[in-house]
């Protein structure tokens, strides 16, 4: 099918989560949709917000701007603006953007019958976002303890979290976090290697098929997850990777204060390690 008339098949009126046929419409390739507009809406007024904050800041040095969270001693409660009221209206206007894309990819994925992974993974990241600026400072009873919105600031405060805990490589939610992220990557790799492999022969011989990279992986580990499977694996590994993600951080602070090295002395009491 045409990519055109592909197109028009889908492009009809329906499928929509809230508004009815309200923004029901395509601009070129562009689907709009409500939740297109209330996303452009809040990236507009958040940008907006950035370039304010930062006009108040000491230097516009892309490197350099902060734009930080409320001291502790205001908990949570609403800052003045250039005390962290700022990074509380910007983290607003970003989670209604990333929750209005996440909303509009489920309408896309409705118009085109798809099932809903698209948006389930996206979501899995805002998820991430809103664990790292929401519920862990509020767990821990103050906006301050967010990250600030700055390349250097940013930096420097993963950098001071993770000295916080000391070593927070030994956090194991970050090691399976970690673990997921690298399996993800050698997965992934390993397949497109294979695809590269298959549809690019040796000058006079044919393309392989999927069951020839069956074949080889049957042959190399001796499984192969299938062609279909492989896109479920990686998939389900990048969202389990940033799901421990958030998990690392949530619990360090609400749930732990003491250094991550300390939290493994349960494993020393394992009798074998003490020589019973």
């Amino acid at each position: 099918m045409a990519v055109l008339n592909f197109e028009k098949k889908y492009r009809v009126r329906g499928g929509t989560l809230f508004g009815g046929n309200l923004f029901d419409f395509w601009i070129g390739p562009f689907y709009i949709g409500f939740f297109g507009v209330t996303t452009f809406f809040f990236t507009i007024v958040g940008t907006a917000l950035i370039l304010i904050a930062a006009a108040h800041g000491p230097t516009f040095n892309v490197w350099r701007i902060n734009i930080a969270p409320p001291d502790l001693d205001y908990g949570l409660r609403l800052a003045p603006m250039r005390d962290g009221g700022f990074w509380q209206l910007i983290t607003i206007c970003a989670l209604g953007a990333f929750g209005s894309w996440a909303l509009r990819q489920a309408e896309i994925a409705r118009k085109l019958g798809m099932g809903m992974h698209i948006p389930w993974a996206y979501g899995t990241a805002v998820f991430a976002f809103f664990t790292l600026n929401v519920i862990r400072p509020v767990l821990m009873g103050a906006w301050g303890h967010a990250f600030p919105y700055g390349i250097f600031s940013h930096l420097d405060w993963v950098s001071n979290v993770g000295y916080q805990y000391l070593h927070f490589h030994y956090n194991p939610a970050h090691m399976i976090a970690v673990s997921l992220f690298f399996g993800t990557t050698l997965a992934l790799s390993l397949h497109a290697s294979l695809v590269l492999a298959a549809i690019n022969p040796k000058k006079g011989l044919p393309v392989a098929s999927p069951e020839a990279e069956n074949s080889f992986y049957r042959d190399f580990i001796g499984y192969s997850v299938g062609t279909l499977g492989i896109h479920r694996v990686g998939l389900f590994m990048a969202l389990a990777a940033v799901i421990w993600s958030a998990i690392c951080i949530v619990i360090s602070g609400p749930f732990w204060t003491r250094g991550w090295p300390e939290w493994w002395s349960w494993w020393l009491q394992i009798p074998i390690w003490r020589g019973l």
